[in-house]
């Protein structure tokens, strides 16, 4: 049997350009290649909006057997993340909601995946980027 992955990250938006922009942007921020984050922004039809059928779909896409943790931008994509971990059954285990900015901590937690950081290593390094200061 193989050795599992790093923590998979999915951005969850409402958005799909910013969704995948982000993490085309951590991606090369951080050297990965971009195989272990995703976008997961706007509606099914491509309109605003979030998506559980797509935030599954990613984090399906992503997860290499060490876990997966969500970043969302606000409201209603927190709500639809927060109801698929309570239904338990779409997302991969383990899976973690991360009380994160979108994309310095989307930008932390790639890299901390990469370096080898567990789910609850990678979830730190995206709410440590609450502290960036830039003044």
């Amino acid at each position: 049997m193989s050795e599992p992955g790093p923590v998979g990250i999915v951005l969850v938006s409402h958005s799909r350009q910013v969704a995948d922009s982000v993490a085309q942007l951590a991606a090369g921020l951080a050297g990965t290649g971009g195989s272990s984050i995703a976008g997961a922004g706007g509606a099914p039809d491509g309109g605003l909006g979030t998506s559980a059928e797509l935030i599954a779909t990613a984090a399906r896409r992503v997860d290499g057997g060490s876990g997966v943790a969500i970043l969302a931008d606000l409201g209603s994509a927190v709500l639809t993340v927060k109801a698929m971990l309570a239904e338990g059954d779409e997302l991969p285990e383990p899976t973690r909601l991360v009380d994160a900015p979108l994309v310095e901590g989307a930008i932390s937690a790639l890299v901390a995946a990469a370096g080898g950081g567990d789910l609850d290593a990678v979830a730190a390094a995206a709410a440590e980027a609450y502290d960036y200061r830039k003044v």
